[in-house]
């Protein structure tokens, strides 16, 4: 009966809430005109954005897995390894998540993580910040390349270090929290491994042998069809988040009406955004209310906070500094909030999911702070 009673509250409070939620925009706009520019805004979203999206998803996914079979990305762990220690307090091993994760999304670290090899070099304390760690470069590679297909060559690098700087935060952070609840896990060993002859491929076949033409067609093609899986996966955020978040960034048409088509709102955000002005023109340096949409959209997913930046540019409302803070916070934040859960289920640590979460929010807030002033000294010097 207890139970009942919480899924019937549970029930209420969503009607509420979503009722309200629609209720208010359809008193600002009219409920026909609502209802036509949530349709036709996820429409032009769908064929106008996603779509170039999977795109860019096909040609980074492709060029990703030829880096792996061709041991690039054995090349990049290797020199990042020296840096994991004194930057992250983590293993050389913990390079190669973030390559992986740049290359394609946060959840390769879990599928890593889950190889017994690579997380018995781990403390446990150390395994569990991987998830803020590889958080903090997921899509990476989407991002930039996204940024300077919008016509920005030296931002989006900006932004890079500034997630960069986001992650070392992030993960420290992390292994803070996570020492200060449970110090025992300050030499206590992620996983127990002890190496087979089966591990150390003494007793495997060789491989066929293929020809450099034929792995290179391989790699291109299965790293293209992954592409598309995480193309179609970033649909359902765009469509879904973005469309809301525009409906309560943007305001009524050139005449002052409002008329149902695409991307036309209430301008909500933005008379919250002026309240605030101060501090996020001393975090992020942003010189339109409007910009705030972005990093409040990647939380859920970065794609559909990528989806803003045509609508921004065409309105005015992005400059450089806005596109170095949009990467930094993206790639840092990369929608933490819809994956984080997930993620530290996967290992056996859910009831670290607060920590992991105000770990990365400080990290993310950190990430914009160190772009908005890198690209100030970058304003400086040119």
């Amino acid at each position: 009966m207890k139970l009942k009673g919480l899924k019937n509250a549970s029930g209420c409070m969503c009607l509420l809430i979503v009722g309200a939620l629609f209720s208010f925009i359809g008193w600002r706009m009219g409920a026909a005109n609502m209802l036509n520019t949530v349709m036709h805004t996820a429409h032009d979203l769908l064929l106008n954005t996603c779509f170039y999206l999977m795109s860019i998803c096909v040609i980074t996914g492709a060029i990703g897995k030829l880096f792996v079979e061709f041991h690039v990305v054995d090349l990049f762990e290797k020199m990042l390894r020296p840096l994991m220690k004194p930057l992250f307090n983590l293993p050389g091993m913990a390079s190669l998540g973030a390559v992986l994760t740049f290359l394609s999304d946060n959840p390769a670290i879990i599928t890593l993580s889950k190889d017994k090899r690579f997380a018995s070099h781990f403390k446990k304390f150390q395994f569990i910040s991987l998830t803020n760690f590889g958080t903090a470069f997921g899509m990476g590679l989407i991002v930039i390349v996204f940024m300077i297909g919008a016509g920005y060559y030296v931002e989006p690098f900006i932004g890079f270090v500034g997630a960069f700087a986001g992650c070392i935060i992030s993960t420290r952070c992390m292994q803070h929290f996570v020492l200060k609840a449970y110090p025992q896990y300050r030499d206590e060993v992620a996983v127990d491994f002890e190496p087979t002859s089966a591990d150390d491929g003494s007793e495997q076949t060789p491989l066929e042998r293929k020809s450099t033409f034929l792995r290179t067609l391989n790699s291109l093609l299965d790293g293209g069809k992954m592409g598309v899986e995480v193309g179609l996966s970033i649909i359902p955020g765009v469509l879904i988040i973005s469309s809301l978040v525009m409906i309560l960034t943007f305001g009524p048409s050139t005449s002052g009406a409002y008329t149902g088509a695409a991307y036309e709102g209430i301008e909500l955000l933005p008379d919250v955004a002026n309240v605030f002005a101060g501090f996020f023109d001393a975090v992020f340096g942003f010189s339109d209310p409007h910009q705030i949409a972005f990093p409040i959209t990647a939380l859920g997913a970065v794609g559909a906070a990528l989806s803003l930046v045509p609508n921004f540019q065409a309105h005015g409302w992005i400059d450089g500094n806005a596109i170095a803070v949009f990467t930094a916070i993206g790639m840092c934040w990369s929608g933490f909030l819809s994956t984080h859960t997930a993620m530290l289920d996967s290992l056996g640590y859910r009831e670290l999911t607060s920590k992991a979460i105000i770990s990365h929010t400080i990290g993310g807030l950190g990430a914009a702070l160190v772009a908005h002033w890198i690209y100030l000294l970058y304003m400086l010097a040119v």
